[in-house]
């Protein structure tokens, strides 16, 4: 079996879920209705048993593009060959809230000569665990899950059809001009679709292109590399909850960190890590609303702090808290990479880090939007209360390791961060607050860094106490405002990272080989957001050269499409969760602070 490079997709979306569109035409990822839904196709996954919804012109030796409309996330896939030119068109449309329809329509067409198509729509309810019947009737098929959720797809095609062992094949030619539509949607017993109306396929394209572009048009980014942070910035509203306002880390579960590897997670959920880094890219862009809807979903959190005041490090896009991890041992994984994890139970662990996250994005929201009520301050007076009493504790960290906890400098150095923002809000709209005692613990935490975390032999602020690693986390130091990007501590810390974690362009996030360990077993690649933290480092301490030259080679890195996985492995080749939200939210950061400095220091765009 071979698996298409994570690279090669790209992705469409409605606002609820994501699917992915390989450059074969075929949609090989989709989980229905949300986000976090069981999958309905998943041969990214178990290219035999996953299920794959695909489309592809019969023509020998053809060469494959795919485009996505310009401002839009109306995907193209061309392929080009001596015989003829043929093209899919892919998108979800993003209906009102209240229509709980939710559908991928596809469109096939010949641009050049007379070209043959095959069709597969081979659904696999419950991530394949379930079995499904199929009723064909005049115009549709329907597949009709047996598993315990009863799920529903209605296919609607404009050509003939035929069931095939569950399955549905279809295969038709097209002269040039002419076209084939398909529509597959959620279907409801007793409720009349919406994709019957005979100009449904144009209308909804004609309404998803003004949708896409309306929204992009609100964007007051007219800086370097515009094209390149308006993909970005599509993308974070793709992986966007319509419902809530939450944003999932990557629409995508059990993409392997290394081939054949065991480090293969479930991205389908929110972090609170990515709150911060999530307000601040909304609110440079001009996205006041999204970053409100946002804000609104951070203060329900808050309002259901544990009793002792503590926070969770992640919850569904619901907002739910149990997020309990399982196998899925029937799927062979990318590329043969298991386990097939869905779940996440690192939402057990402590990670301290994410109260300086949290309250940053507060403090930012507070400046930026809207100034925050009584009862969001109430909630974040137990929290900081918390923070306060708890800083010392070792934790697992940003990275979220299994291999015991340790006092990572980055949560230390976060804590400080989330005391500090309450200090500052607090002095600037006169909140009550037990200010003399969190003014004594900010300043506890500021010395117990540079006192237990400062390695005067190798000249730079390590990984954790006690030992003698070094951590890319520590690249946001400067970036949270906890030391100046130009403090010599700092720049020898720098240095030392480049050194040991900076090949080129490409960051890794530590090195498992230099005394380190995670507690699992084998390697990963280069994280693409570190990349981005390092080159926005260079750009705070005045490099900005250095610093245009690694960014620039970094856009390099993403895929045809704009979009970035989590990881770059050994060739370059993307690895883990696709795509990741964190990255594009990383390179908006690093666009918006270089664009500023190479401005203000006279450069040219």
């Amino acid at each position: 079996m071979t698996y298409q490079p994570i690279e090669n997709y790209g992705v469409i979306g409605d606002l609820h879920t994501v699917a992915l569109v390989g450059m074969d035409g075929s949609i090989d990822f989709l989980c229905l209705p949300h986000f976090d839904s069981p999958s309905v196709f998943a041969a990214l996954l178990d290219d035999q048993r996953g299920g794959r919804f695909q489309i592809a012109p019969v023509l020998g030796g053809a060469r494959q593009k795919q485009l996505y409309l310009p401002d839009t996330n109306v995907l193209l896939t061309r392929f080009l060959s001596p015989e003829g030119v043929a093209e899919i068109s892919d998108f979800m449309p993003v209906e009102p809230e209240a229509n709980h329809y939710h559908s991928v329509v596809r469109r096939a067409k010949t641009v050049r000569g007379e070209v043959h198509f095959r069709m597969l729509c081979a659904p696999r309810f419950d991530y394949a665990r379930a079995a499904h019947r199929v009723e064909q009737r005049d115009g549709e098929v329907l597949f009709v899950s047996q598993g315990p959720d009863g799920t529903a797809l209605r296919l609607r095609s404009s050509v003939p059809v035929r069931v095939v062992g569950g399955d549905v094949v279809a295969e038709f030619t097209l002269r040039a001009g002419e076209t084939a539509a398909f529509v597959l949607e959620q279907a409801y017993p007793g409720e009349a679709s919406p994709s019957a109306a005979p100009d449904y396929v144009s209308r909804t394209f004609k309404e998803t292109v003004n949708f896409w572009r309306r929204w992009l048009g609100r964007s007051t980014y007219n800086g370097r590399w515009r094209e390149m942070v308006h993909r970005s910035a599509l993308l974070l509203k793709l992986l966007t909850s319509q419902t809530y306002g939450s944003i999932v880390a990557a629409p995508t579960f059990g993409l392997p960190e290394e081939i054949g590897g065991v480090r293969n997670w479930d991205y389908r959920y929110t972090w609170i890590r990515d709150a911060s880094f999530t307000l601040y890219a909304l609110i440079r862009l001009g996205y006041t609303e999204e970053a409100a809807a946002f804000m609104k979903w951070i203060e329900a959190r808050c309002g259901e702090l544990e009793p002792d005041g503590s926070l969770q490090v992640m919850y569904g896009i619901d907002g739910r808290h149990d997020l309990s991890e399982a196998l899925l041992p029937h799927l062979e994984g990318y590329s043969k990479s298991a386990p097939v994890r869905i779940g996440n139970n690192a939402y057990q662990q402590l990670q301290l880090d994410i109260y300086g996250e949290l309250m940053d994005s507060v403090y930012l929201y507070n400046k930026y939007g809207d100034p925050i009520s009584h009862d969001l301050w109430r909630d974040l007076v137990r929290l900081i209360d918390w923070v306060c009493t708890n800083w010392r504790q070792p934790d697992e960290g940003i990275w979220e390791t299994r291999g015991g906890r340790h006092e990572f400098l980055y949560s230390r150095v976060m804590c400080w961060v989330a005391v500090d923002r309450g200090i500052r809000l607090a002095q600037k709209r006169s909140f009550p607050a037990p200010l003399e005692w969190w003014l004594k613990v900010r300043d506890e935490i500021y010395r117990d860094i540079f006192e237990g975390f400062w390695d005067a032999q190798r000249q730079a602020f390590v990984q954790y106490r006690g030992g003698r690693t070094l951590d890319a986390a520590s690249l946001l130091m400067p970036l949270v405002k906890f030391i100046s990007p130009t403090d010599p501590r700092w720049l020898s810390t720098l240095r030392a990272i480049e050194a040991e974690l900076v090949e080129d362009s490409l960051v890794y996030r530590y090195r498992l080989d230099h005394g380190f360990s995670d507690g699992l077993h084998g390697g990963e690649g280069t994280f693409s957001m570190c990349s981005f933290w390092y080159v926005e480092c260079l750009s705070r301490a005045g490099d900005l050269e250095k610093a245009r030259f690694y960014f620039e080679k970094m856009l390099g890195y993403a895929n045809h499409l704009g979009l970035y996985a989590e990881e770059l492995g050994p060739r370059g080749e993307h690895l883990g969760n696709f795509p990741q939200a964190f990255t594009h939210l990383a390179l908006i950061s690093a666009a918006y602070d270089l664009n500023r400095r190479l401005s203000a220091a006279g450069q040219r765009a």
